[in-house]
């Protein structure tokens, strides 16, 4: 258990970085870009794994789950990339951690999975945090928080649409897929909203997916070692390494009111978590 939450610590660490960079790379490089090259720098991650063992065969009957993962996870990704460009590191990451806040509701219909009675608290817990992030009685409702909000909700669908595929395909079918779908599909948008990298941004490009890779293999070690429901909770350490980054790089930390909903959202999220796992 303590290897698992120590892998899982570190994927919530290099995940920071990767959103540290992503921001760095987002005052010369439009999200169109950005989105771009994330998904090909992982697809580039994957090619020693691919040379071994080869290209993982698609089934027919699978298209339409891939297409659901890869158009939600997309979605997510230009979201969540938007709302790290103009908000707070630290925020925008908490609100793109909403997700198991939404993933009940979505796999209930999808995939017959009951809401446990338990579950209640932490979901409670969680939207009271988001709404505390949000501050929608305060008339400071910021338009891009409700983007960061809404990367948590396509990324809950993504997410579900993850444990269908798991049932039949393997793990790394499912992260290629991911990879070369969502780089076909990042390419329409880049046609009207290229912006080309200067010397200094194609190293933060790069660290943005080397980053993005250890932090892959840091959560599939936690995952292999432990339940995913004693193990998942950890990950809300992405918080504190966000906002360390926040005030390390960019000299911001979040209001009074932000860090009451941190805890309410980590709280909500954990409980959550550890109900569905």
């Amino acid at each position: 258990m303590k290897k698992a939450a120590a892998s899982m610590i570190g994927a919530a660490f290099f995940f920071a970085c990767m959103g540290a960079t992503v921001k760095l790379a987002s005052s010369s490089l439009t999200n169109e870009t950005i989105v771009f090259f994330r998904n090909v720098t992982g697809l580039i991650a994957l090619f020693p794994w691919l040379c071994r063992h080869g290209i993982p065969r698609l089934r027919k009957r699978q298209w339409h789950l891939y297409a659901v993962r890869s158009g939600f996870g997309l979605g997510a990704m230009y979201c969540f990339f938007y709302a790290i460009a103009h908000m707070r590191l630290a925020e925008a990451v908490l609100l793109n951690y909403t997700m198991p806040l939404f993933v009940p509701f979505i796999a209930g219909p999808w995939l017959g999975e009951r809401l446990h009675r338990g579950i209640w608290l932490g979901l409670g817990l969680g939207f009271v945090g988001v709404s505390l992030i949000l501050k929608p009685g305060l008339g400071l409702l910021d338009p891009v928080a409700l983007v960061g909000l809404g990367a948590g909700v396509l990324a809950a669908v993504a997410q579900v649409s993850i444990r269908r595929l798991t049932r039949e395909d393997s793990t790394v079918g499912i992260v290629f897929y991911f990879g070369f779908f969502g780089t076909l599909f990042s390419v329409v948008p880049l046609l009207f909203g290229w912006s080309t990298p200067g010397p200094q941004t194609w190293l933060i490009l790069a660290l943005m997916g080397g980053f993005a890779t250890i932090a892959q293999l840091f959560l599939t070690t936690a995952y292999a070692h432990a339940p995913a429901a004693s193990v998942g909770p950890f990950i809300y350490t992405i918080v504190i390494f966000a906002a360390l980054l926040d005030w390390g790089v960019w000299h911001r930390l979040p209001d009074s009111l932000s860090i009451v909903g941190a805890v309410f959202i980590c709280l909500g999220g954990v409980l959550t978590t550890r109900k569905i796992g």
